[in-house]
């Protein structure tokens, strides 16, 4: 698991990618789109065309760090709709929206779902 920190540098791309790309391709639309540093070891989340999936690329020092999440109901339904929101958002309220909440509705309790 890798933990967002208050001191993490976060970049969430608002529109959706083609998930076959992995770390090469990923860290080139880090350069072109955010013009930072794939290796500066922020954190970079992208999301699928159906906002299904989450993608999120980290370089930790050593190497590159290239997580998927897809959930197995739904959709990010609070994926924002612009980069101007995008950009607006802290590591904590990312992190909500990793667990697919509302990162703006800070009160928002995480329903968690016992698995037998």
């Amino acid at each position: 698991m890798i933990t967002l920190t208050p001191q993490m540098k976060v970049c969430l791309y608002s529109q959706h990618i083609d998930f076959r790309n992995g770390i090469d391709g990923l860290s080139g639309l880090c350069r072109r789109h955010f013009d930072l540093d794939p290796f500066s070891g922020a954190v970079f989340l992208f999301r699928n065309r159906r906002a299904t999936a989450v993608k999120v690329l980290v370089y930790d020092g050593q190497g590159f760090w290239l997580c998927q999440k897809r959930l197995s109901q739904g959709h990010f339904k609070h994926w924002p709709k612009n980069q101007e929101s995008a950009n607006q958002l802290t590591a904590q309220e990312i992190g909500v929206l990793l667990y697919n909440g509302d990162p703006l509705n800070s009160r928002m309790a995480l329903a968690w779902k016992k698995v037998s």
